[in-house]
């Protein structure tokens, strides 16, 4: 997945002769947090709901947004990928990265937009069913084909290390009664953790 296909590509922005009432105006009516300054096209600098927190005060509120911006915020490429763009956000803390490319605003990526990516990719909307499983001599392929077996659709797949240092497995599936799945897997060797149905 990439930041291409999960970024606002309509970014609201402003320039740096703006003031910082223009830019809380225009993040209260958006309801933004994040804004890109922008000069000819280019991204020159960015405000952030957080970092305007210290302007509120009346003298400081005309401020010119060149005065106060954050010079060279970190910036990610559309061709990225969610994964990678999540690691950013989490290493800098931070709620969100312009889109560049050569310079150039082409959107924006946040917090909610990867937390959206992520729960489509882990199918957690979906009417779905899990199991949790630990497979026998870590051997997933034999678990999933069980489940095939059993008329099970996978729509995703996650992993844990338990304490003990045995690798689980979370998988979800479409929904499905995981009875006869999970008897099937236990005979077999393989250790079931727990049914989500």
């Amino acid at each position: 997945m990439k930041v291409k296909n999960w970024m606002i590509t309509e970014v609201i922005t402003a320039s740096p002769e703006d003031t910082v009432e223009d830019a809380i105006q225009l993040m209260r009516r958006f309801s933004i947090r994040h804004l890109p300054i922008v000069e000819n096209g280019k991204l020159v600098g960015l405000v952030t709901e957080s970092n305007l927190r210290a302007y509120l005060s009346s003298e400081k509120l005309q401020l010119p947004l060149k005065e106060i911006m954050i010079l060279n915020p970190i910036t990610i490429d559309p061709e990225t990928s969610i994964d990678e763009a999540a690691r950013i956000i989490y290493k800098y803390k931070i709620g969100g990265l312009p889109v560049i490319t050569e310079g150039k605003l082409v959107g924006i990526i946040t917090i909610t937009d990867i937390l959206e990516a992520f729960i489509e990719l882990m199918g957690l909307l979906k009417s779905s069913s899990r199991l949790d499983v630990i497979p026998k001599k870590d051997n997933l392929d034999e678990v999933l084909e069980i489940i095939r077996k059993g008329g099970g659709k996978i729509i995703s797949i996650g992993m844990d290390v338990n304490l003990n240092g045995e690798k689980v497995y979370f998988i979800r599936l479409e929904k499905i009664a995981l009875d006869k799945i999970a008897s099937d897997l236990e005979t077999l060797g393989h250790k079931v953790v727990s049914l989500v149905e």
